[in-house]
């Protein structure tokens, strides 16, 4: 493992150098550094402000060299009206310092490692806000795209996902009263199993199972002390995640959506998104009581159609219970079915990602949502890294294109983007969806829930 120090002697954007350098080596072991230790690294960074520029030296056994960035200075003024304009401009001038930094960062490490990353120097963004922003300011998406290629670096083939997604969602949300509408979350904490690559506030439900009523108890309070705050606003959309909302039995579903019906009423909503999730988890009972209330939408979510793969991570069903649950819904009139899919899964290959990808299109769902693993701090594979360190993650952009000319191939196309920390090979999340199947609210909680931090 590689041992990396950064010294900050300026500690102005020391997060993003730290995303930017862990990108680049996500199997580093980073140390952010105040002050020189005696400890020997594999490469040594050293940040600072020097003067009118950022400074960023550099050493490893057999190079050394240094590299630099302007300093952006705002305008000085003692007026009432200039002091207003240079604070409202603060925010501006911190986001250029940055990116300066930034763009100078990136390319002393892709001359460390000879190569380049998909999304250039962006971190912890969302490079279709990034679009989106620019499109609203006026820009073109020729202007635009270049914008990407040269500030931030970004390859033409994620620019043009960017931008593609971004005029897709403004489309979609031309309708949507920002100021007065709001989305509600509903969490449900329960698995059958917790996946090797979860963090998210979930529990598995054997442990659980006697106290779940109590659960409900507490959460159908809450729905009604909840709405009370919102009376002034218009309910849009609601979105049942967790979790896995299907580990209720269908009494306690039906309790919680006879609360939701009660405290906001379902009239006027634009989705009602509930997730499956686990086909271990959907019965024909069950999949009868969501019916009963106007959900436009449920996911039934395999992550993979490996059999060995399912095992490996802790996802306690079968392939089969996939199918089967995916034909239940079917049968049973749901006509906007999502499924989930993970890349970057241990021991998966291109040619596992390909069966899995052939077993969804039989199958023919009405959205597809492709997930780059990302591997945070509380999930079991990173806790206990050392247990699992002998098996590979494999993503590259060969799978990535591979997952988008099956969504096409399905008559799908992007409307959803959204990256996080430690993706495996720097990638991204991506829904796809048939034409009006688009969602208006996908859970950020529910893509946290596949990953883990």
């Amino acid at each position: 493992m590689c041992k990396i120090g950064i010294l900050l002697l300026d500690r102005d954007f020391e997060h993003d150098i730290y995303e930017l350098i862990k990108a680049f080596y996500p199997e580093g072991d980073i140390h952010s550094l105040y002050e020189k230790d005696e400890a020997v690294y594999d490469i040594f960074f050293t940040v600072k402000k020097e003067n009118d520029n950022f400074v960023i030296k550099y050493e490893t056994k057999d190079q050394k060299g240094v590299a630099s960035a302007e300093v952006i200075r705002g305008a000085d003024g003692d007026s009432s009206q200039e002091t207003h304009e240079k604070l409202m401009d603060a925010h501006e001038l911190r986001k250029a310092n940055k990116d300066s930094l930034k763009y100078a960062l990136y390319n002393v490490l892709v001359k460390l490692t000879g190569r380049t990353l998909p999304w250039g120097n962006l971190t912890g963004i969302r490079p279709a806000k990034l679009a989106m922003g620019m499109i609203e300011s006026g820009m073109k998406n020729t202007e635009i795209a270049q914008e990407m290629r040269e500030r931030y670096l970004v390859s033409a083939k994620k620019t043009a996902l960017a931008i593609t997604i971004a005029n897709r969602e403004r489309a979609l949300l031309q309708d949507i009263d920002y100021e007065h509408g709001y989305s509600l979350y509903v969490g449900i904490p329960f698995c059958p199993s917790i996946c090797l690559y979860c963090s998210f506030s979930s529990y598995p439900l054997k442990l659980w199972a006697k106290r779940v009523d109590e659960y409900l108890d507490a959460l159908c309070l809450e729905i009604r002390e909840t709405v009370k705050m919102m009376k002034n606003y218009k309910l849009d959309t609601i979105y049942i995640g967790g979790g896995t909302p299907t580990t209720l039995e269908p009494y306690q579903l039906k309790r919680l959506l006879d609360q939701l019906g009660e405290s906001f009423g379902f009239d006027g909503l634009v989705e009602f998104t509930i997730e499956a999730g686990r086909p271990d988890s959907i019965t024909r009972e069950k999949l009868e009581t969501i019916k009963e209330f106007p959900v436009t939408r449920i996911s039934v979510n395999p992550q993979t159609m490996n059999q060995d793969t399912l095992e490996i991570i802790g996802r306690r069903h079968t392939v089969a219970q996939t199918i089967e649950a995916f034909h239940l819904a079917r049968k049973l009139n749901y006509n906007n079915i999502n499924m989930d899919l993970i890349v970057g899964l241990p021991g998966e290959d291109i040619s596992k990602v390909k069966y899995t990808l052939e077993k969804v299109k039989e199958l023919s769902p009405d959205s597809l949502t492709v997930h780059s693993l990302a591997v945070k701090r509380a999930a079991r594979l990173n806790m206990f890294k050392d247990k699992y360190q002998e098996m590979t993650f494999e993503n590259n952009q060969e799978i990535m294109e591979l997952t988008q000319q099956t969504a096409y191939s399905m008559e799908m196309g992007p409307y959803y983007l959204y990256r996080q920390k430690n993706m495996k090979g720097n990638f991204e999340n991506v829904g796809y969806a048939k034409v009006d199947n688009c969602l208006l609210y996908t859970s950020d909680a529910a893509d946290e829930a596949r990953s883990v931090d």
